[in-house]
């Protein structure tokens, strides 16, 4: 018999695959898996449940060239998850990109084996929760708020870090893929994210209390450390800490300066200062702000900046009280207020 947890994942997996994926029986349902890390097991368990008639295939058990002709066999609005502790690579062939292409569906769960605590384990299952009608309402509403804004403040231990001259067109990871060429993305889900029309109209001081690491996993230092950012780039630090220091010199010594991009709004509740993972890709849906460091955006192309001409695009996760968009509060006491 499966778990009380295992059936909590694989009723929330089911929850997604109806509400968001859009999928049903008539197509075909595929699962790429390994076994090598708690997460894994357990995800691989609730999607057997949830999927009964699917496919299931051990990615390191497997040929390539099954998987590879397995993969050949299916057809537009199918169904792929993929369930990894690390990333799979079948030589060049980059497997959700090829999907993509395909009109498959897919569902990629990357990184699991950076969360190995059954804390992480529950934390993580918990976040595959899907309230369609809150990521729809919220991240639609930021998105448009973002659109039509002049400028932001985010408040932070009685810091204020403030956006003008708007925004780009913001980018929705809800789980509505009606206006996208390619259905799924990297679950959980829970993130509006953006940044500056122009990096140089960035300003001001904040908190924070998590960063990606030189490892690219999350550290939380024992306090909050303050950024200071004159005209889009990070030029001080207060209260600081080795580990973030370590990880500034990493992005100084590649790119010369620490320049400041991303505006990440996190949706997903079931992530917080108290219920963190080690996986930054993973935490930065918690329901909160982040920023990236680096000048590396494979989304937004700028003068000077071109798509992932930079090496670095390191989260980091803002202490925040209070977001306003155009002088309107709608982020404070850790909840959206729209």
């Amino acid at each position: 018999m499966p778990t009380a947890l295992i059936l909590q994942a694989s009723n929330h997996l089911q929850d997604m695959l109806r509400d968001a994926f859009l999928y049903d029986e008539a197509h075909t349902a595929m699962v790429i898996y390994d076994l090598n890390s708690p997460l894994s097991v357990r995800l691989t368990q609730a999607y057997r449940e949830a999927l009964p008639k699917g496919i299931f295939i051990d990615f390191h058990e497997t040929p390539k060239e099954e998987i590879l002709s397995q993969i050949d066999a299916l057809q537009e609005g199918d169904f792929v998850a993929l369930v990894q502790s690390t990333s799979f690579r079948l030589n060049a062939f980059r497997i959700r990109i090829e999907l993509f292409k395909m009109k498959i569906k897919v569902a990629e769960h990357p990184h699991l084996g950076r969360m190995p605590t059954e804390n992480e384990v529950r934390y993580y299952i918990d976040a595959l929760a899907y309230d369609k009608s809150y990521y729809h309402h919220t991240g639609h509403t930021l998105k448009h708020m973002l659109e039509d804004s002049q400028g932001a403040v985010v408040h932070s231990g009685g810091y204020q870090l403030v956006f003008q001259g708007g925004f780009e067109e913001p980018k929705l990871n809800i789980g509505d893929y009606s206006q996208m060429n390619n259905v799924g993305g990297q679950l959980p889900l829970g993130e509006v994210f953006t940044e500056s029309k122009e990096l140089t109209s960035l300003n001001g001081k904040t908190n924070i209390i998590a960063f990606g690491d030189i490892n690219y996993k999350v550290n939380i230092p024992p306090h909050p450390i303050t950024i200071i950012i004159q005209n889009g780039q990070l030029v001080a630090t207060e209260n600081t800490t080795p580990d973030f220091e370590a990880m500034l010199e990493m992005i100084k010594a590649e790119e010369e300066v620490v320049w400041v991009r991303e505006l990440g709004l996190g949706l997903n509740r079931a992530f917080s200062k108290e219920r963190s993972v080690s996986d930054m890709g993973t935490f930065e849906r918690m329901c909160g702000l982040h920023l990236s460091l680096g000048a590396k955006h494979g989304i937004y192309a700028k003068e000077g900046f071109k798509r992932n001409s930079g090496k670095f695009h390191i989260d980091v996760m803002i202490d925040t009280t209070v977001l306003e968009i155009d002088g309107q509060v709608v982020f404070s006491e850790n909840q959206w207020l729209i």
